[in-house]
């Protein structure tokens, strides 16, 4: 072999060209893959150095997975009954799309946590019997769960106080607004602006409202979509009115002045029935606070005077 390539001067160049490329390439190959090597190792080391540890973030990495796990599970239902807690969610103001997530969770934790401190407190206020030890683990837990969903009810009611007070001026406003030659569109996003201070609840709904129209949605949808979140039946009847107005093809300012003035008195009519209820829910603090001390100012003397027989 050495022989012939002695003799064959081009076989000799030949096989010493195809081992200087084959070095080359292998030295190629060995410095790419330790080029390779050495950028997942700095990747790694960066993720490693971005992502803190120790137990703070052990526990917050463990709430989103039970978040996640947990939504996942609620999304897929489609009940009746999540379909009403997610309208319920938006009528107390409350527009995260992970809320019903949140608010099962927070309703099993409550009902754990106020078990356990009822399991645990009553030793120290004097409950010894098993019975009563039992009544208020029962009674703890279902406090927790229902705390929940006492205070959607109780954020629903001040919001909806909030939306009914307001609802005339924002009717109001959009009639002026009409007249000074403004569109929908504009004299709503002019109407947000005005009532962001004394009704900030109802504004935030009035610009999700414009950002819906903007993003494409019609007009007549996304009044019916802020009649949904406002839970008012006075907003339901404004955009089924601006709805027909745009079927009709009748002037929506003439209809927005109507419905102005019928806002108007509604709030008058609503401002009287309170004053005319308000002698009979006097009554009952009148017979506890007024009336016993009346009695006992006149009957004091005369039960004096039978004591003393003093006439």
């Amino acid at each position: 072999m050495l022989e012939s390539l002695n003799d064959d001067p081009i076989l000799l160049m030949r096989v010493l060209v195809f081992l200087a490329v084959a070095i080359i390439a292998f030295a190629a190959m060995v410095a790419v893959r330790a080029r390779d090597a050495i950028r997942r190792r700095a990747a790694g080391v960066n993720e490693e150095t971005a992502q803190p540890q120790g137990l703070q973030h052990s526990g917050m990495r463990a709430a989103q997975r039970i978040v996640d796990y947990a939504n996942k599970h609620y999304a897929s239902l489609g009940t009746e009954e999540l379909k009403i807690l997610r309208r319920r969610l938006l009528n107390a103001g409350i527009y995260n799309p992970q809320a019903a997530t949140y608010f099962f969770l927070a309703r099993a934790l409550g009902a754990m946590v106020l078990a356990a401190l009822a399991f645990f407190l009553a030793p120290l206020i004097g409950i010894s019997s098993d019975t009563s030890v039992w009544l208020s683990l029962i009674c703890g837990g279902v406090a927790g769960y229902l705390a929940p969903g006492i205070y959607l009810d109780k954020r629903t009611k001040a919001l909806r106080l909030e939306y009914r007070l307001g609802f005339p001026d924002f009717m109001d406003l959009l009639v002026v607004s009409s007249d000074a030659g403004l569109s929908i569109e504009a004299a709503l996003d002019r109407v947000r602006g005005e009532l962001s201070d004394a009704y900030p609840a109802f504004a935030t709904n009035i610009h999700m409202t414009n950002l819906e129209i903007r993003a494409g949605r019609s007009l007549t949808e996304a009044l019916e979509q802020f009649a949904e979140r406002l839970g008012l039946d006075e907003a339901h009847s404004f955009a089924t009115l601006i709805k027909q107005s745009d079927e009709l093809g009748s002037s929506i300012g003439d209809t927005l002045r109507v419905y102005s003035d019928d806002m108007r008195h509604k709030r008058l009519s609503r401002a009287e029935e309170k004053a005319h209820s308000l002698p009979a829910k006097l009554t009952i603090p009148m017979m506890v606070c007024v009336f016993p001390v009346l009695f006992i100012v006149i009957l004091c003397p005369v039960i004096v005077r039978l004591v003393t027989n003093n006439w």
